[in-house]
């Protein structure tokens, strides 16, 4: 990663505390404005508006600035730098240029520029028509998310007037989740697990972009705005995270966290909705501060990839990618989970559950009735006698998971194939998807030559 200084202004705070901030005169008035609406428009779209185009330049020392006003407060040495790769956008995030010890005050977000799920149902209102559209699509817990989604497109709207103006135009414009590729980039260039999770989120932004028009406070220009649409997904899923009280929130500032496997900063909220951040161990000088996107799950780099759209280098290991249809009770007892079996970065090792699903999966094709002594065994706690069955049967083990590394490997090599000759300017998100393929042949080969020496 190449680190480029962007802020150079450090913060010191002696302590976090609560403050109570008094709304600002944009907040009140963006307020009013929502609350003073007619007829079949609330208003017109502001003539000064976050630029989305993916080539605009972000903001950040205006976004910093604002923070501060509104009663940001950062540790000693808290910076904010450029993490993205030479020649590609510009990605931000934090880190530190001091020693900070375990469990050290980092970041305070006062909760009055805190962007609440259920705060921006409260102002907008239940929207009876798109509750019933999730609710029949089986999608009802995305339903905070649209509300999030739909208070951006209102504070968009609002242009300089808002509160959060500096906020978002410090947000960045281009993205590469899987609701901003194309469906040839989801179905035809990735492998089946996160090729679908990819199209399951250009699903749910079609959801979404069709539900604004259940809204009274959007503007009939931005209802038919599918580029602004898709930029307010973006951020809400890049951005907004699970409080652990049943709300979904985005904490200005406290966003430029980054993900990392080993993650340096847990953020938590106090009653009155403040955002604190507190270092996870002892952080020398010079290191990123990051956070954990996916509540200390580092098994899954897949919906990593699909949601926020980046290749989670720092994690250890990768979903063997092995598909069994149909997903029986006594199927996944033996340990069939995305999150379970796993083929590790680095020794090329697999799972123990990987061995147990596979030789389940052998047994129920060739002999079920030790199919059933194996599920036993394993329910029981049976050691020795789940050992050997899998002595019994290793070779029949061994020989499918070699089959599967090296259909898969193959399978990898057609998939990026596919994408040779293809316009990047129709489809820009193949390169990182490249990427990832690469990647994920990586892992494969290194459990190829290791499956050799067993």
């Amino acid at each position: 990663m190449k680190n480029i200084l962007i802020l150079t202004i450090s913060w010191a705070v002696s302590s976090f505390r609560p403050t109570i901030i008094p709304r600002s005169p944009f907040y009140v008035k963006a307020t009013n404005k929502i609350l003073n609406k007619w007829g079949n428009e609330l208003f017109s779209v502001s003539s000064t508006t976050t630029d989305l185009e993916e080539t605009a330049q972000r903001d950040i020392a205006s976004m910093d600035e604002w923070a501060s006003a509104c009663g940001v407060e950062r540790c000693q040495g808290f910076q904010l730098v450029a993490t993205n790769k030479e020649n590609e956008p510009l990605d931000v995030g934090a880190m530190t240029t001091v020693d900070l010890p375990a469990e050290s005050p980092v970041l305070f977000v006062p909760s009055h520029i805190i962007i609440s799920a259920d705060q921006s149902k409260n102002e907008i209102g239940y929207i009876e028509a798109a509750e019933n559209l999730f609710y029949k699509l089986g999608t009802i817990d995305h339903t905070p998310y649209f509300y999030l989604f739909l208070k951006i497109l209102i504070e968009y709207e609002l242009g300089e007037e808002s509160l959060w103006y500096p906020w978002l135009n410090s947000l960045p414009r281009y993205f590469s989740t899987g609701a901003s590729m194309t469906h040839f980039c989801c179905q035809d260039c990735l492998p089946p697990l996160v090729g679908n999770l990819a199209l399951s989120e250009r699903t749910r932004f079609r959801q979404f972009f069709k539900s604004i028009s259940y809204c009274d406070l959007i503007s009939q220009y931005t209802k038919a705005d599918k580029k602004l649409a898709k930029w307010a997904f973006n951020i809400v899923y890049t951005r907004g995270f699970e409080d652990g009280y049943g709300d979904v929130k985005i904490v200005p500032f406290g966003d430029y966290f980054n993900h990392d496997t080993n993650w340096e900063i847990q953020g938590n909220y106090d009653d009155q909705g403040n955002y604190y951040a507190y270092t996870t161990y002892d952080v020398p000088a010079g290191s990123p501060l990051r956070m954990t996107y996916t509540a200390g799950d580092s098994s899954n780099p897949s919906f990593l990839f699909a949601r926020y759209g980046f290749l989670d280098e720092s994690s250890p290991a990768t979903f063997c990618k092995i598909l069994i249809e149909p997903v029986t009770q006594e199927l996944v007892d033996t340990g069939y989970s995305h999150e379970r079996m796993l083929f590790y970065r680095g020794s090329g090792e697999a799972s123990e559950e990987v061995w147990d699903v596979l030789l389940y999966k052998i047994l129920g094709e060739n002999n079920p009735e030790h199919q059933q002594i194996l599920y036993v065994a394993h329910m029981n706690g049976d050691y020795d006698t789940k050992q050997a069955l899998h002595n019994q049967y290793y070779s029949e083990t061994l020989s499918a998971l070699k089959s599967h590394v090296d259909g898969f490997l193959a399978e990898l090599e057609d998939l990026s194939n596919r994408t040779v000759g293809r316009d990047r300017n129709v489809h820009p998100r193949l390169p990182i998807i490249l990427q990832h393929n690469e990647f994920v042949k990586q892992v494969f080969l290194a459990v190829r030559e290791n499956l050799m020496y067993k």
